[in-house]
């Protein structure tokens, strides 16, 4: 198994998390729901300013990780810089400068798609999904959303001479190298190693932690591995989602930011000068996940105009908006004023 510094905190506890409600479901003046998570919200030091539910328990980022692999792969060598290194820290949409952008890394590596392992799937953006079936396309290991991820390890694969076959095993030399940098850059040992939806190994964290790694990688200096990451998700956010996904928005819109969400509810998300939140919604709902990420933001000192087009889809009744996803009054931001 890999390796753990001694300088690094205990793994987290495994254990049934103990979220807080974090959004209200209000229709018509009237609670009609409850979305439950854990929130963190860090300072510039990396203390922990605000937090709201379990922000210690173990818990999995799914692709809200993938930043973190992507430093890894870049101190084993991967030589990616741009689009495509915003590519293999991706979850894309499947559109087809995804899929070019794929070929180009396998082609970098001297591979081809048969060598993927990651699993068949049909793309992840519905209305990409849908063109694709109406054009007779089927499934396909390059279509789905973590392919450059894929093709980034055959490639670090290759370069240092590990076998490409079994890389996905959390026994393989670049599974343990991405392990070392997870516990690096989280300050914390890895609470349990599973299997994520791509087939991927996938290390469990706390949220605290993945706050704490997206903050080290915003404020790494110029040209390290993480600031390389950082600046090529910012730049290319587009790459690194798609052009129609809510990540890619809330880059463009807040100046210096780098965010990234997972499935089940995660996000995470860094400033340039190490303020950093993190977000799980319990039940794994997207339309939670949104406002409650963009909340966490204005608790940051995010500037709330900057924010105010992730403040959640309406509740429609009648095709007409009568309520929304309000985040809990606890997220509301902190105005400070000066004495008279």
């Amino acid at each position: 198994m890999y390796s753990s510094s001694s300088s690094l905190a205990d793994a987290p506890a495994i254990r049934e998390p103990l979220h807080a409600p974090v959004a209200h479901l209000v229709r018509g003046g009237v609670t009609e729901g409850i979305h439950y998570g854990s929130v963190v919200v860090l300072g510039t030091g990396g203390e922990v300013e605000f937090q709201l539910g379990d922000i210690e328990a173990a818990f999995y980022p799914r692709s809200a990780l993938k930043p973190v692999q992507a430093v890894a792969m870049l101190r084993a060598g991967l030589p990616l810089d741009g689009e495509l290194l915003s590519l293999a820290a991706a979850s894309h949409s499947g559109e087809e400068r995804h899929l070019a952008g794929t070929r180009r890394i396998l082609e970098l590596a001297g591979v081809t798609e048969d060598d993927l392992r990651n699993v068949v799937d049909l793309p992840y953006d519905p209305v990409v999904r849908d063109a694709w079936t109406r054009e007779g396309r089927l499934p396909s290991r390059l279509a789905q959303n973590c392919s450059g991820k894929h093709a980034a390890m055959l490639y670090t694969c290759k370069l240092n001479g590990w076998s490409l076959d079994g890389y996905l095993d959390p026994e393989h030399p670049l599974q343990q190298a991405i392990a070392e940098i997870v516990e690096d850059l989280t300050g914390q040992r890895i609470a349990r190693v599973t299997v994520d939806g791509c087939g991927a190994p996938l290390f469990s964290v706390s949220l605290h932690g993945l706050a704490r790694a997206a903050a080290r990688i915003t404020t790494a200096a110029p040209g390290t591995p993480e600031a390389r990451v950082a600046d090529a998700m910012r730049d290319h956010a587009e790459m690194a989602s798609g052009s129609g996904r809510d990540v890619a928005a809330l880059m463009r819109a807040v100046p210096g930011l780098l965010a990234k969400d997972g499935f089940e509810g995660v996000e995470v998300a860094a400033l340039p000068d190490g303020r950093a939140v993190a977000v799980k919604i319990s039940d794994g709902a997207n339309r939670a996940r949104v406002p409650v990420a963009a909340a966490a933001l204005a608790r940051a000192g995010v500037d709330p105009a900057l924010l105010r087009e992730f403040a959640g889809e309406p509740l429609l009744g009648g095709g007409e908006p009568v309520g929304s996803v309000r985040p809990v009054r606890a997220l509301d931001p902190i105005t400070v004023r000066a004495c008279a």
